[in-house]
């Protein structure tokens, strides 16, 4: 699991000429895709030159999209290799990819290839090898490698963020992140109707043996702990309880525990099967604070006579705010947006590629969360056995100190 080709110059806060007119190639009109499409009607600066999915019924409903809001219809590009002549096409500059997992990396790779830059749907790669390359891919081309994990832009998440870096949580001790959503009845696992188009991504969640789908949980404390910024992670172990059921699906759940070489310790739990409540966690401990969004929300700082809930605490956090992300978020609610923290995070790209500024995530975010697909089964399989997590950066992760949101 070790790449040990010699090190190319790093792409720790790339910055690639500006575009003025971000022009996009989306490859995949699914669920995501589509979502995608819908909500960048409410983005400037960008624009959908090209669609490609294997289904041409998706793709119809693709342009009817752009048609209802306005905007000029994209080039529909159907079959089994039409998402390798849009990653080659002159007029698209940045490759959105919203496929199944498997296809994430070698569409990737050929978009960095062909000098694009990409922006991929979670989790951007399944293995440790395909993380490997996705980062050397990177770092020769020198284009940008963004991972579309919407939750580091959930405004809870990014409250406690600014929070953290006003100092007034301490020094961060222990992380915890989730993704638990009762999504049973979409596996095909009780009566209630399958849902066709999403229905292959529970049961690749269910059918493996560790945490597939890491990123939701691990992308907000990754921020919080500054990883290859000045922290990384070390290694971790995994536990994956038995279910019950259809092949033992329903009631299986993944606990990992990650620790970094300064000592922080995070946890991250997948369970889809489960009638628990929906919950992210977005839990983080610190020497001087305390704060959690689900099950509801709290914060206890020190010197506060009581730990706020709530609405108080929901108050108390509205407070705390970054600098060129929190207007984004009041944007998106003054426009009604679907879900404001996908609105925040594509208006973040946008933003940072029309201005030559280095992206909010990178390929290192890409990979280091990634991984923990692969490792995290590895760990369970082998009775929780503790197990390495690779340098992605070839130990260069304290080259930056801190993460950033840059602005113009």
């Amino acid at each position: 699991m070790k790449n040990e080709k010699p090190p190319l110059p790093h792409v720790l806060e790339l910055a690639c000429p500006a575009l003025p007119v971000v022009r996009i190639g989306l490859v995949g009109a699914g669920h995501r895709g589509l979502k995608a499409l819908r909500r960048y009607a409410d983005i400037e600066g960008a624009v959908f030159n090209a669609v490609a999915d294997l289904d041409p019924t998706r793709l119809d409903e693709a342009n009817q999209l752009l048609r209802t809001s306005g905007r000029p219809e994209a080039d529909l590009m159907p079959g089994e290799e039409a998402w390798r002549m849009l990653c080659r096409r002159d007029d698209v500059d940045l490759v959105y990819i919203c496929t199944e997992w498997d296809s994430h990396v070698d569409i990737a790779t050929e978009a960095m290839e062909s000098g694009k830059h990409v922006a991929v749907e979670v989790p951007a790669a399944t293995t440790v090898d395909d993380c490997w390359r996705l980062v050397d891919m990177a770092e020769r081309t020198r284009r940008h490698c963004f991972i579309l994990e919407n939750c580091c832009f959930d405004p809870f998440a990014l409250q406690t963020l600014a929070l953290a870096r006003q100092g007034r949580l301490g020094d961060i001790t222990h992380c915890e992140g989730a993704y638990i959503h009762n999504l049973r009845d979409t596996f095909g696992l009780t009566d209630a109707p399958v849902g066709i188009r999403r229905a292959w991504m529970e049961r690749r969640c269910a059918l493996h043996g560790g945490n597939p789908y890491p990123t939701h949980g691990l992308g907000p404390a990754a921020l919080l702990t500054n990883l290859h910024r000045g922290d990384r992670l070390d290694y971790l172990v995994s536990m994956t309880t038995a279910g019950h059921g259809p092949d033992g699906l329903i009631g299986k759940v993944n606990t990992t525990l990650l620790r970094t070489a300064k000592g922080v310790g995070i946890l991250l739990q997948l369970d889809l099967t489960t009638p628990r409540p929906y919950s992210r966690l977005q839990t983080a401990c610190g020497t001087d604070g305390f704060v959690q969004k689900y099950p509801c929300p709290t914060v206890e700082l020190l010197g506060m006579d009581d730990a706020l809930t709530d609405t108080a605490a929901l108050d108390f956090m509205a407070q705390a705010r970054i600098d060129g992300v929190s207007d984004l978020i009041d944007e998106g609610r003054r426009r009604g947006t679907e879900n404001v923290m996908n609105f925040t995070m594509d208006a973040r790209l946008i933003y940072c590629l029309r201005h030559g500024l280095p992206l909010d995530l990178d390929v290192y975010d890409a990979a280091e969360w990634s991984c923990i697909a692969e490792l995290s089964e590895l760990s369970a399989r082998e009775g929780s056995r503790p197990v390495a997590i690779p340098d992605f950066t070839r130990g260069r992760w304290d080259v930056v100190r801190g993460h950033r949101f840059a602005t113009a």
